[in-house]
């Protein structure tokens, strides 16, 4: 989960230098959008679905998830960031302060300011494979992450889309000589960005089993943490770090208690900052001129 969030992360700042602090909000509400689109098929808190019909659910919704969670993306960067571009760094970061506000207050006056049970549709059955042993959700949240990441890899270098995104974020200006949609190609990367957030959001919702509105807060800052280890603008390294960072997590859970993980977790974004800010496999490249 924090692998597919820290891909938005990634992918933004490395087409427009700009760190998105809305995106994990934008992750707490794939989780509602989820919920909602649930309730529309008449899936409720108590039912379970088994057989090809519960994977064809789970297909729909999270494919209604990831659209909707595109969409929303698109439409923050069209009205908050894209009169930014060019002004200083300070102001589209304040923006994207205002925005995660936005979006918690309007998820608070949504589904109001308790957790939200997310309905169990899948049984949880546990399996074993030599002495490891796992339940349905944690190998859909594995499976699902891992095709998430292998599509996105196929849009970044394999498709015309990706190559214009890859020569936006070298050179915008060369990019649009080129005849290259700028705008364009940034819309679309807030949508493949926001759209993987709205996954993880579907993800997390049937992993935990309830949601809650500032969900994205401390979800958005380990994936924060997880983009700027990796390499910030680097999506192999977004997908390395979120990884490290779920098991590093998971390990100071379970060997120091769950009050000391957040500690573990932000000791390493301080020490990546200090001794390693390219993070682990990103290029320390040349500031445009």
């Amino acid at each position: 989960m924090y692998a597919l969030i820290a891909l938005g992360y990634t992918m933004v700042y490395g087409i427009i230098e700009l760190i998105n602090f809305a995106h994990g909000d934008v992750y707490a509400l794939g989780s509602f959008y989820s919920i909602a689109v649930l309730g529309v098929v008449g899936v409720g808190a108590a039912s379970v679905l088994v057989g090809p019909h519960a994977f064809f659910v789970a297909l729909g919704v999270l494919a209604a998830a990831a659209l909707l969670c595109g969409l929303t993306g698109v439409v923050i960067e069209r009205v908050a960031y894209r009169r930014l571009r060019n002004a200083p760094r300070l102001a589209p970061l304040i923006s994207a302060i205002g925005v995660s506000l936005i979006l918690e207050n309007l998820m608070q006056q949504w589904h109001g300011p308790e957790h939200v049970p997310f309905p169990q549709f899948i049984a949880n059955g546990e399996h074993a494979i030599a002495g490891v042993t796992f339940s349905n959700n944690n190998a859909l949240v594995v499976g699902i992450t891992v095709a998430c990441l292998l599509v996105l890899n196929l849009i970044v270098f394999r498709t015309k889309l990706g190559a214009a995104m890859r020569a936006t974020a070298q050179d915008r200006d060369a990019a649009q000589l080129m005849g290259i949609n700028v705008n364009a190609t940034i819309a679309w990367t807030f949508f493949i960005g926001s759209a993987l957030a709205g996954v993880a959001g579907f993800v997390s919702g049937l992993y935990y089993g309830s949601t809650f509105f500032l969900n994205g807060y401390r979800a958005g800052l380990v994936a924060f943490t997880a983009a700027v280890l990796g390499g910030i603008g680097n999506i192999t390294g977004a997908m390395l770090g979120g990884f490290l960072i779920g098991i590093v997590e998971s390990l100071s859970t379970q060997f120091l208690g769950d009050q000391w993980s957040g500690v573990v977790v932000f000791s390493i974004l301080i020490l990546i900052l200090v001794f390693r800010p390219s993070g682990l496999v990103g290029e320390q490249l040349p500031e445009k001129a």
